[in-house]
Formats: C-alpha cells, structure tokens, sequence
C-alpha cells in the first residue's frame, strides 16, 4: 500500500486534491482512499489529507503516520508542522515551490503550483487553487495515469484551464 499525507492550507484544495488523486487512481484500477483531518478551521488553517492507493482493497481508515510521500502546498505550515513526521526511510516528498528544498536528506521533488494556478487565473477568493496542479503532479510521479489525471479533473471541474494547469505541473515538476 502507498500511503501519502498531504500538507496545505484551507482554500488552496488540499482535500480537494486528494479526493481528485485518489479518484484518478480508482480509473486507473487501483484501490484508493482519500481523507481529510481537520477541525472547525477556516480560510488559511493548516489542513492535512490522507491518500492510500493499493492493488487490494483497503480497509484502513485512519491518518496515515508513516507515509510513503508527504506532499507540501504551503511551505509556510513547516514553522508549525513537522511535516516529515514518520515519513518513512527512502520516502519522497513534493513541495510546491519554484526551487529545491533541503528535507532533512530525504528525496525532494519540486513544482511552481503556485506560479502554474497564477498564470492560468485559476484563483478563488484571492487564493490560486493549486489542487488540479497537484494532480498533474501526481500523474508524473507516476501514481495515476495521465489519462486518469485528467478524467478525474474534468469529472470535478468543468474549466479546461484546469486540466491545462495539470498538463503543465506533469511537465515542469523536478525530481
């Protein structure tokens, strides 16, 4: 089973993204499950979401403690979060940011969504909406299929700017 635990703040579709990945799984074939945790938070509150993807039905609904793969969509939550908290040994993590970040030796891929969600005007209430990037993101890292990535964007949003701010996060994403 991949686990993966997702960092991001409330409005930037953290839970959003994880319900789109592991939807993008599930038309893959996979098994897949996505939960958020989180209390009466509003705008701007640290958020984490929880994505496992397996060949074989999953019967575990909990946080995930140990990921496979920590994803960070606000580099800001790490002055409050541990975010590579039990990750586990060889595991990846995913930061949006338009440069590398030292992750205390651990595997780092990095991606703009930011910049991406920005250029597309794929923005909400002032916020840019970075989970459709992620997924593309995802789909590179070779979690979902490309296709998937993009059914499951189109299934959640019928904007095509959406789907394109996919295609771009897969092209510019450094691992």
């Amino acid at each position: 089973m991949y686990e993966i635990r997702l960092h991001s703040r409330g409005g930037q579709g953290g839970v959003t993204a994880a319900k789109m990945i592991a939807h993008a799984a599930i038309l893959d074939g996979k098994y897949a499950t996505a939960s958020p945790f989180y209390g009466a938070e509003r705008r701007g509150a640290a958020v984490v979401s929880f994505i496992r993807i397996d060949d074989a039905p999953i019967r575990i609904y909990s946080q995930i403690r140990n990921p496979d793969l920590v994803i960070v969509l606000d580099a800001s939550v790490m002055e409050t979060v541990d975010v590579l908290q039990g990750i586990k040994p060889g595991g990846t993590v995913l930061i949006n940011s338009p440069h590398p970040v030292d992750m205390q030796g651990h595997a780092v891929s990095y991606v703009d969504l930011t910049a991406i969600a920005l250029s597309l005007g794929l923005v909400i209430a002032g916020s840019p909406i970075l989970n459709t990037p992620l997924v593309g993101a995802m789909a590179k890292l070779g979690l979902v299929s490309v296709e998937s990535a993009r059914l499951a964007i189109r299934e959640a949003f019928g904007d095509e700017r959406n789907v394109q701010a996919a295609e771009k996060a897969y092209e510019e994403l450094k691992a």
